[in-house]
C-alpha cells in the first residue's frame, strides 16, 4: 500500500523539485550577468590556446607569464590607461592610493655599492630604534645589502613587511659596526610636499598625488595656513599624476560655493554620475592661482577644470597631460587586478579633457617629446587647442576640450635644466645625493639654520660646495667645467635646494627652489597685480 502511494506521488515530487530548481536558477541569474540558468559557458580560443600550450607544447613554459602577456596584448587594443597588475606588484601599486605602507621609515640611496641612510622619518620606527642619517646598512635579517648586485627591489622587499614585525639591521656608523632591531610600523606617503607662507597673506600648498588621505592632509595644511593669516593661495599641481577622483572632488568643494557641479562621469555601461558641492568651503573667497604643467593629469585635471570653468582660479604654467578617463579596479581570482576604464569624466561645462589616443599607446605616451620638439614647452603660441571644442565661461574666458587644460597665463619651461650634462646628473643621481654628501662633510650646518626661511636667506653656494659637486660628478664620469651660464644658474639653485631638503625635507626643498621658480614668480606677480 505504501509503495503504491509513493508511485502516485513520485512524479509530483519530481515536478516540484524541477520547478524549484528553475526558480532558484532564475533568482541566481541576477548575480551572473548575461547568463541564464541553463547557460553553459563556452571556452574562448584564448583559453583553449593556453591549455594546448600547457599540455602539448614541446617545452615547459611558464604559463602565468604567457597568460599575463596575452592579457597585456588584449588591453593594448583598448585605451592607454586600462592596465593589468600582476599579484606580486599589486601591493606596491596600491600604496600610493592607500597613502601608506608598513616599513621602518627611512630614505636611502645606494652610494659606492653601499646602502646609505639619507633621511630618517621623524617619530618613525627607525628613529625610535636609534637609526641615524649617515648610517650604512650592511645586512637586514642576515640578508646582505651591499655590493654590486644590490637592487632597489631587494632593499624594498627586505625593509617592508607585516605591521609590528621586526627587522634586525647590521649597520656601520662612523666606521664602527652596530646592530639595531626595528619594529615595522605604518609609514605615511604624504600627498602634501610643502605648505608654507610666501609672504604675510599668500600661502603655498603643493600636492604630489590624490590618495585616499589627500583631502584630510590638504585640509590640515589649509587650516594651518589660514591660522597664519593666509588670504591668497597658490596651489601647485605640477607633475601631479592624479589618483582618487573623490579626493579631488572634496578639495574642489572647498573652493566652490553653493551646489555647483564639479564634474560628471559617463560611459557606455556607466550611467551619468554627477559630483556637486555639498557644503560651505573653507576657501570660497580669496585669490586662487593653480600651477599646472604637462605632468598634471587625471584627478588634478578634474580639480583644475572645475575651477577654470567656474572662473574661480587662474591657471598658470603649461598645458596639462590630457587624461579624462576613469578607471575602476577589479580583483581577479589569482589576486592580480584589472584597472579598466569604465567612463569618461567631463568638466562642469561639458569639456572632455582626454587627448586622442587613436595613433597607439607609444605615440600617446611620447606626447612630452612631441611638445618639446614642436616648441610648445617654450612658446605659448605653439599650443594647438582643439578649436572645434571651444567653450566660453560666464566671465568670458575661452577654454577648450579635447587635449588637456591650457593655462590662462603661459610660463615657459626652465631651459636651464634642458641639457645633456644635467640629464646625466639626474640619471646618475649626482644632484639628489649632493645634499647628503654636503651634510656629511659639514655636520655643523645642521645646528646653524633653524628654519627653511633662515637657511634660504643666509646660505649661498660657495667654492667648497662647487668643488664637492665637481668631485661627485667626476666619480659619475661627468665633467661640469664647461657649463653654460644658464646651466650654472640652474645648478646653483639645485645645490641650495638639495641642502635645504637634507635639512628640512620636502618643505625645505620646495621653499628653497620656489624662490627662483618661474611659475611661482609669475603667480606672485599676478597676485600683486590683483589679477
Amino acid at each position: 500500500m505504501e509503495k503504491k502511494k509513493l508511485k502516485i506521488w513520485l512524479p509530483l515530487l519530481f515536478s516540484l523539485t524541477m520547478i524549484a530548481g528553475i526558480f532558484l536558477g532564475y533568482r541566481m541569474q541576477g548575480s551572473m550577468p548575461g547568463k541564464s540558468f541553463f547557460y553553459l559557458e563556452k571556452r574562448r580560443p584564448v583559453q583553449e590556446i593556453l591549455d594546448l600550450i600547457d599540455k602539448k607544447y614541446v617545452d615547459n613554459e611558464n604559463m602565468q607569464v604567457l597568460a599575463d602577456t596575452a592579457i597585456q596584448a588584449i588591453l593594448s587594443k583598448l585605451d592607454p590607461h586600462s592596465s593589468f597588475i600582476p599579484a606580486e606588484e599589486l601591493a606596491r601599486v596600491n600604496e600610493d592610493i592607500n597613502g601608506s605602507f608598513f616599513g621602518i621609515g627611512i630614505e636611502y640611496s645606494i652610494l659606492q655599492d653601499s646602502l646609505n641612510v639619507i633621511n630618517v622619518l621623524q617619530k618613525g620606527p627607525a628613529e625610535k630604534a636609534g637609526l641615524q642619517t649617515g648610517d650604512i646598512i650592511l645586512k637586514a635579517n642576515d640578508s646582505l645589502l651591499s655590493g654590486k648586485n644590490i637592487s632597489p627591489d631587494k632593499i624594498r622587499n627586505t625593509m617592508r613587511g607585516p605591521l609590528d614585525s621586526k627587522v634586525k639591521l647590521d649597520i656601520l656608523r662612523n666606521h664602527k659596526p652596530l646592530q639595531i632591531t626595528i619594529q615595522r610600523g605604518i609609514i605615511p606617503l604624504s600627498s602634501v610636499d610643502a605648505a608654507y607662507m610666501i609672504d604675510a597673506v599668500t600661502g603655498y600648498i603643493r600636492l604630489n598625488k590624490f590618495s585616499s588621505l589627500t583631502y584630510r592632509e590638504f585640509m590640515e595644511a589649509l587650516t594651518g595656513l589660514k591660522g597664519k593669516g593666509m588670504a591668497k593661495l597658490i596651489l601647485d599641481l605640477r607633475n601631479n599624476g592624479g589618483g582618487v577622483l573623490e579626493e579631488a572632488v572634496e578639495i574642489a568643494d572647498e573652493f566652490l560655493s553653493g551646489d555647483k557641479l564639479i564634474t560628471y562621469t559617463e560611459g557606455a555601461h556607466a550611467a551619468k554620475n554627477e559630483y556637486r558641492c555639498r557644503r560651505t568651503g573653507q576657501f570660497e573667497e580669496g585669490e586662487l592661482i593653480v600651477l599646472a604643467d604637462e605632468g598634471t593629469a587625471s584627478a588634478s585635471e578634474i580639480l583644475i577644470g572645475a575651477l577654470q570653468d567656474w572662473d574661480r582660479a587662474t591657471v598658470v604654467g603649461r598645458r596639462t597631460f590630457g587624461k579624462g578617463l576613469v578607471q575602476e579596479q577589479f580583483m581577479l581570482s589569482d589576486n592580480s587586478a584589472l584597472r579598466l576604464t569604465v567612463a569618461r569624466y567631463y568638466t562642469p561645462m561639458g569639456r572632455s579633457i582626454q587627448r586622442p589616443y587613436d595613433k597607439g599607446n607609444l605615440a600617446y605616451f611620447e606626447d612630452y617629446h612631441k611638445r618639446f620638439t614642436n616648441g610648445e614647452l617654450i612658446y605659448a603660441d605653439s599650443i594647438k587647442n582643439d578649436t572645434s571644442q571651444l567653450f566660453i565661461t560666464k566671465g568670458g574666458k575661452k577654454i577648450y576640450g579635447g587635449g588637456g587644460i591650457s593655462p590662462d597665463y603661459f610660463v615657459s619651461e626652465d631651459t636651464g635644466k634642458i641639457s645633456s650634462i644635467l640629464t646625466k646628473m639626474y640619471v646618475k643621481g649626482t644632484l639628489s645625493d649632493f645634499g647628503y654628501r654636503y651634510l656629511l662633510a659639514n655636520p655643523a650646518i645642521k645646528s646653524r639654520y633653524t628654519t627653511p626661511a633662515h637657511f634660504i636667506q643666509n646660505y649661498e653656494p660657495d667654492l667648497a660646495s662647487w668643488n664637492l659637486l665637481r668631485s661627485l660628478a667626476s666619480k659619475d664620469s661627468i665633467t661640469i667645467d664647461k657649463l653654460t651660464d644658464n646651466e650654472k644658474k640652474f645648478i646653483e639653485k639645485l645645490i641650495k635646494s638639495s641642502i635645504a631638503r637634507q635639512l628640512f625635507r620636502n618643505e625645505g626643498y620646495f621653499e628653497a627652489i620656489n624662490r627662483q621658480d618661474p611659475d611661482v614668480l609669475k603667480a606672485i606677480e599676478l597676485i600683486k597685480a590683483g589679477k
